[in-house]
């Protein structure tokens, strides 16, 4: 079989039986029949039923499986011809078995189920959350798997785009980045796939070489959760995000992305699942073997690492291949270049739920998928009760979502004591978390750096709000974190705010942005931070489908000069291999203080620093940083007056605040004044050729 499980050859007793593998529907052409295979290990009978395109209550087809004849080890399988259900469409199963929640069971006879390898759902007209989740029957109005009429289908696109030194990725939510009329995007292609190659141009303007989405595989549409984290198949793409075609829009979204040189990565959330707790719904998991696919305690309650009511049980056989199969199909049919995967430290619980570093099969599975497939693999390296990152985290070659970045970056912008070796160390690329021997030797380019994500502030609010403001998700403000590190200059909010205090906000964006891209390792912000987006201090909108989160285009107008500072930062990053490297910068950088060395004392607010590019054949750069409330006096201790031109200065007006190629401004004088809460940086001569 290959890696969309078609089935190669077919035994004579297989047209009687069925085969065990592939898991899920697979069409076979050659034989104009469908083989069934669903591993449920609990299950004391299985009922595959078949629906027309018209009839979603009562099937077309049904066939109760005989174990004695239909079932292999622990997997149900059968074998129909399409010439037995010849209007058959979709289809579900009834699963039976013991209802014993006190040993994890969950059987329900009445509810129809679908299948968790469905390559693609249907949803019926009178689908309803509310009937999985109550007590009795739900036929009419249960999710069903599409069935395939066709073998998969490879494409013979060329090589997509892979980067390195100037990776800059750019994480964005599918409908909220199109969604609002001043989006500029078609009326019928607004908040979908399609919409989004419609912002290529953009995207492209900016610099952007990898877009991060939030999460797109089918999530629960009545769940009521905007960013998609509560998932319902990992295999179909989520069909709200879709004009008619979720499958073939994706793909030409993945294709336009390739032609114009953009990466495509895909939050992806295989830690849990939309069936919640013991009071959510029953749509497939929970009732084909609830006791295999979720981590239970020994009361048969969930265990609940993901905060979502539930947590998968990853080490366990069945959901390992469900995952991978999951992978291989976004990689190679859907295109996809990497993955970033929400609460990964899940992946490394055994079957009781205890975490185990040394040899967790999934992280190791995935880690050797990843190489044959060319993927980029993130991790989000903690869960709601472990946290593993840096080397803790067992996916020795992963990318790491770097939160330790996060926090320190916005405590030393901040003003925080106490910071100045924290800012060094992150600037270096985190060799703390990430180190390079004398053991395991990691790379700087593992940290994903980022002051903001989806979750959180975004970063104007980061500099507008001392406090959340979540009250309109419905939880009296107690959602959401409370350690946001984030200062609003003076004044909280919009409302009422004086034009010296805005003008200091946008100061304290560039001064994010511009450490962020001047740090070795893999930069990463968020969509709309480039023109001041504002969620009005909600720092945790994940139920919010609205203009709180869809991004308000008419602010990229108000902001175009935040907007090129943004773009021309992001120009700077990609023109130096010097910035980020493979390795650290060991003997390229040297530190410094204001007027001689570095000064770690509390009451420190400022660090400078000097790389050398010259093993690139790049300019030096000299980076002077002023967190205080005061201009403070820089001594430039590399060079000679007139070695230095002035790239960015963040306390200046714009366009002063970052050159345009060939304009940087000429420094001619070796000593410097860096603004109250602002970064300066220089460019040195180009070294001669040897």
């Amino acid at each position: 079989m290959n890696a969309y499980g078609h089935l190669r050859t077919v035994e004579w007793w297989e047209r009687d039986e069925g085969c065990m593998g592939p898991l899920g529907a697979t069409w076979l052409p050659t034989e104009q029949a469908w083989n069934f295979a669903l591993y449920s290990r609990y299950a004391t009978g299985v009922t595959l039923l078949l629906y027309s395109a018209k009839d979603f209550v009562e099937p077309t087809f049904q066939l109760r499986l005989n174990p004695l004849r239909n079932k292999t080890g622990r997997i149900w399988h059968c074998f129909v011809p399409q010439k037995a259900a010849p209007t058959a469409r979709y289809y579900a199963y009834r699963v039976q078995g013991p209802w014993d929640p006190g040993l994890g069971h969950r059987f329900d006879t009445q509810k129809v189920l679908f299948d968790p390898f469905a390559a693609q759902v249907f949803f019926p007209p009178d689908f309803s959350r509310a009937a999985a989740r109550q007590p009795g029957p739900n036929d009419g109005h249960a999710v069903l798997g599409v069935l395939p009429r066709r073998g998969p289908k490879l494409d013979g696109d060329t090589a997509p785009p892979r980067h390195t030194h100037d990776t800059v990725v750019y994480e964005l939510h599918v409908k909220g980045f199109t969604a609002r009329p001043n989006s500029g995007v078609a009326p019928k292609k607004r908040g979908t796939f399609l919409g989004l190659i419609e912002k290529i141009p953009y995207l492209k303007e900016l610099g952007i070489t990898v877009v991060e989405l939030l999460p797109v595989q089918q999530f629960d549409p009545q769940e009521g959760n905007y960013w998609g984290y509560m998932p319902l198949s990992f295999f179909t793409p989520h069909q709200g995000y879709a004009v008619r075609d979720a499958v073939a829009e994706f793909r030409r979204m993945v294709r336009a992305f390739h032609k114009a040189g953009i990466e495509v990565w895909l939050d992806v959330v295989y830690n849990h699942t939309c069936e919640n707790d013991e009071t959510g719904p029953t749509y497939s998991y929970r009732g084909i073997d609830n006791r295999s696919y979720y981590l239970l305690d020994s009361t048969g309650h969930y265990q609940d690492h993901s905060q979502c009511g539930n947590t998968l049980c990853c080490a366990h056989p069945n959901v390992r291949i469900l995952v991978l199969r999951s992978l291989q199909y976004w990689a190679q049919h859907m295109g996809v270049d990497g993955f970033r995967f929400d609460l990964a430290s899940v992946f490394t619980r055994d079957q009781s739920g205890k975490v185990d570093t040394d040899a967790p099969p999934l992280v190791t599975e995935i880690s050797a998928l990843a190489v044959p497939l060319d993927l980029r693999l993130v991790a989000e390296s903690w869960d709601v009760n472990a946290f593993l990152l840096g080397r803790s985290f067992p996916g020795l070659t992963w990318r790491q979502w770097n939160g330790q970045f996060r926090d320190d970056l916005r405590s030393f912008v901040r003003g925080d004591a106490h910071m100045i070796g924290a800012l060094m160390r992150r600037l270096y690329g985190s060799d703390d978390l990430f180190p390079d021997g004398p053991g395991d030797v990691y790379r700087p380019y593992q940290s994903v750096n980022f002051v903001t994500a989806h979750d959180g502030f975004c970063l104007y609010d980061l500099v507008a709000y001392n406090r959340k403001h979540n009250e309109a998700n419905g939880h009296e403000n107690r959602d959401g974190v409370d350690d946001n590190r984030s200062w609003n200059c003076g004044w909280e909010g919009d409302e009422g705010v004086a034009a010296e205090v805005l003008a200091l906000r946008y100061r304290q964006i560039r001064n994010f942005f511009t450490l962020l891209m001047l740090a070795n390792g893999t930069p990463m912000f968020c969509a709309g931070d480039e023109f001041c987006h504002t969620q009005g201090g909600n720092n945790n909108p994940y139920n919010q489908d609205n203009e709180t989160t869809w991004l308000d285009w008419s602010r990229l107008d108000r902001h175009r000069d935040m907007f090129r500072f943004f773009r021309r930062m992001i120009a700077l990053r990609k023109s130096r291999r010097s910035l980020g490297r493979s390795r650290y910068w060991r003997e390229d950088v040297h530190w410094y203080g204001p007027q001689g060395p570095v000064d770690f004392g509390s009451e420190s607010r400022c660090v400078a620093y000097g790389l050398t590019g010259k093993r690139f054949d790049e300019s030096d750069l000299y980076v002077m940083v002023n967190a205080s409330a005061e201009p403070a006096g820089f001594h430039i201790q590399e060079g000679s007056a007139g070695d230095w031109q002035r790239l960015v200065d963040t306390n200046r007006a714009s366009p002063e605040d970052i050159a345009e190629p060939g304009g940087a401004g000429p420094v001619e004088s070796l000593d410097y004044e860096v603004g109250p809460r602002s970064v300066a940086v220089l460019e040195g001569r180009i070294p001669k050729p040897k």
